[in-house]
């Protein structure tokens, strides 16, 4: 097992920075998660762990060895790539045996290593088999027996599970976390899904064009964002913002905005000052929404239902509120209907405020 540490690294490809001063500590045994949309960089990084793509400044560790001029086979790692790349004329057990032998692995030490990939991944019946034998998920366990059976230091994970169907790509997401726990080995998980993001990290690191905008566990990344981008990035369905003013003074100060109304909430009253006329951004979980009830610490939207998707013992309510759409998720036994006038609420402390020019949380900035 090792640790990666990323030392102010940066990848330019000509004028264009793909990766822009990443600092990021990955500790021994842990599941790192990079997430973040098309182009932020996640997976470019990944490939300079993966000595793939040459470090344009800054410097890399693998344990407590500088790898930027350490090539990829000499860097102790295994990569799982988004397709399987396995061998279609070979069998699973000479694709899982293949990179031994090239390094001139003992025979008995190659099927011992097999045996022991092929009884964790439940790959020993379709040992004699060729890929296109297999099924998408098998196939996606024989790319991960290939990686098991080097024993590296680190794993490398680029999306995996794309290619996989929703079903599939839960049963894998279990037997990749099953993997890590048995192997407690260091693992970097590029993904686009924050929802795998949230469900498989140990910590993970949002990244937005070429920047790491906030690394943590999940909850701290979904609790506290430190800014819009990650406050919208991680949740599903996305998390709603709405600009609100504020208005009043003292203890009486309000943030208000057309069919929306809250106090400020107290653990943010001295971030939001004592001013009236302040522009914010406020956001709101489509989970923390309730109907009615007592409004002394809520916020409280006036809304009408638009569009109801019916999700079985929750309803995905896309609503109306004076011109803003507003996604709320709710329990079924609201039986909200389109058309119907509802009264949102969302209790104070699950409500976010950010600073609509730096995007900055309050909460964060607060802190600081």
């Amino acid at each position: 097992m090792a640790t990666v540490s990323f030392d102010h690294v940066t990848k330019k490809y000509g004028e264009v920075t793909a990766v822009d001063d990443l600092s990021l500590d990955i500790v021994d045994g842990e599941f790192m998660v990079f997430v973040g949309p098309s182009g932020c960089g996640k997976t470019t990084s990944l490939r300079m762990i993966a000595g793939l793509e040459d470090i344009t400044a800054g410097t890399l560790r693998i344990g407590d060895r500088i790898v930027n001029d350490v090539a990829p086979k000499d860097r102790d790692i295994a990569m799982v790539f988004q397709s399987y790349a396995l061998y279609p004329h070979m069998t699973v057990r000479d694709n899982l045996a293949f990179g031994l032998k090239l390094r001139k692995v003992d025979k008995a030490e190659i099927d011992k290593r097999v045996q022991e990939a092929a009884s964790i991944l439940d790959l020993g019946k379709y040992l004699d088999r060729k890929p296109k034998e297999l099924s998408g998920g098998q196939r996606q366990r024989v790319a991960l027996g290939r990686a098991i059976v080097r024993e590296p230091a680190v794993f490398l994970m680029d999306e995996p599970l794309s290619n996989l169907d929703a079903k599939l790509r839960v049963q894998t997401r279990a037997e990749i976390l099953r993997l890590h726990q048995r192997l407690e080995t260091t693992m970097v998980y590029v993904t686009h899904d924050q929802t795998e993001a949230m469900t498989m990290g140990t910590r993970i690191a949002v990244m937005s064009d070429g920047k790491l905008q906030q690394v943590g566990p999940p909850q701290e990344l979904y609790d506290h964002p430190v800014n819009r981008f990650v406050g919208g990035f991680i949740g599903s369905p996305a998390m709603n913002f709405v600009d609100v003013t504020t208005a009043g003074s003292d203890g009486s100060m309000r943030l208000e905005a057309e069919g929306v109304s809250l106090p400020v909430p107290d653990r943010l009253r001295a971030a939001v000052g004592s001013g009236a006329g302040r522009t914010l951004t406020a956001g709101f979980r489509p989970e923390h929404f309730t109907v009615g009830g007592d409004g002394a610490d809520t916020a409280r939207f006036a809304a009408t239902a638009d569009v109801v998707e019916y999700l079985g013992s929750e309803e995905l309510i896309h609503a109306n509120v004076s011109g803003r759409d507003i996604v709320a998720l709710l329990s079924s036994e609201f039986k909200i209907r389109p058309g119907e006038a509802i009264d949102l609420r969302v209790p104070l402390a699950k409500v976010q405020l950010f600073d609509p020019e730096s995007s900055a949380s309050l909460e964060t900035l607060a802190a600081s």
